[in-house]
């Protein structure tokens, strides 16, 4: 007569069984396993050795523009969209945001984490280009902040955003402008999401997603899970979600010609701020208008940065609000050290939401 199993045994009839399958999915997916390992790797080597929020003091841009344009001399002026993401999975498990009160999120805290690291854990084993951690999605507070921004472009603009509303639309009549995003996918949904009755309308419009935008950070939600020149792939969040139909919109309307996959780690924001300016001004922008989606640091930074020191200004301390919309014109003028970059501040308007 065989003895009845210990603890042990029982655990052991059901791990080894377990074990085996865990092993065999990883192998089956083994191309998505080792894909994500190269994130964890590229992760550490960030938290590591990043520099993407340190760089030299810049020179006051109010001092190189005021003497240039008393001198009458020539600028060219660009007028930017800054368009900030919708929250994100990352935020929903790792900041209160002001859906919540601090009380909900600190018992909520431990759970969540538990929850987004078993759910990383199934989308590898499942073999999904997909991630809670890295390039993190749109949340569900982020899906709806980005259907309030759409309703908000549907609806009557009021007489003073008139003209900026139908622009954005691209209204018949109204200047062109151009789609530029950070090749992180919360920042490209919003976009798709923000603006769907104009890209459903218009066949032509693109996303074309710059790496100059991606987000300053050495979080892993900040690194693009996209690999170079390739499409963009609706998160599971954005799957199910009645906002648009995320999938045909990033498949129809997004071009990664220009990506060439994350920032490098030796590099700073402010490189990638001035990329984004000299490609504003180049001839690949023909429009006087410019949407760009992008995210909360990048965008303080860069008002930080282009604005002149002598001007207090709300957006050099402030974030964005998520799926907030504020535009300002931006300036070059080419003077003995090159080209230069000035926001100017009189210009600096929000559109929706704001700070």
């Amino acid at each position: 007569m065989e003895e009845p199993l210990g603890m042990a045994g029982m655990l052991g009839q059901y791990v080894r069984p377990a074990l085996v399958l865990i092993c065999a999915m990883l192998v089956f997916n083994l191309p998505i396993v080792i894909y994500k390992i190269g994130l964890l790797k590229s992760t550490i080597l960030y938290l590591l050795f990043c520099n993407d929020k340190k760089w030299k003091r810049t020179s006051d841009p109010g001092a190189v523009f005021g003497p240039h344009i008393s001198a009458g001399k020539p600028i060219e002026r660009k007028k930017i969209y800054f368009v900030r993401h919708g929250e994100s999975t990352w935020n929903d498990t790792f900041n209160k945001g002001n859906h919540r009160s601090t009380a909900v999120f600190i018992l909520g805290f431990l759970p969540g984490v538990v929850k987004a690291v078993l759910f990383e854990i199934y989308l590898v084993l499942s073999g999904k280009m997909d991630s809670w951690f890295y390039d993190s999605p749109l949340s569900q507070v982020g899906l709806k902040q980005v259907e309030e921004l759409a309703v908000f472009m549907e609806r009557d603009p009021p007489e003073t955003d008139e003209e900026i509303i139908k622009i954005l639309r691209a209204d018949p009549g109204a200047k062109p402008s151009k789609f530029v995003c950070s090749n992180l996918r919360r920042a490209i949904s919003t976009l798709a999401g923000g603006f769907r009755e104009r890209l459903g309308r218009r066949k032509v419009d693109k996303i074309l997603v710059l790496p100059c935008l991606q987000e300053m950070s050495r979080n892993p939600d900040a690194q693009s899970i996209t690999p170079a020149h390739t499409p963009i792939q609706a998160s599971w969040m954005e799957k199910g979600s009645k906002v648009c139909n995320f999938d045909d919109i990033l498949r129809k309307h997004v071009d990664t010609s220009l990506h060439t996959g994350n920032k490098p780690i030796r590099g700073s924001g402010y490189d990638r701020m001035i990329q984004f300016c000299k490609f504003v001004f180049s001839n690949a922008v023909r429009e006087e208008h410019v949407i760009a989606g992008g995210h909360s640091l990048y965008f303080k930074s860069f008002f930080q940065c282009f604005l002149p020191a002598s001007v207090d200004h709300v957006a050099k301390n402030k974030k964005i609000k998520n799926g907030g919309v504020v535009c300002f014109e931006l300036m070059k003028a080419k003077t003995q050290y090159g080209d230069q970059f000035m926001i100017d501040p009189a210009s600096v308007r929000v559109i929706y939401l704001g700070f």
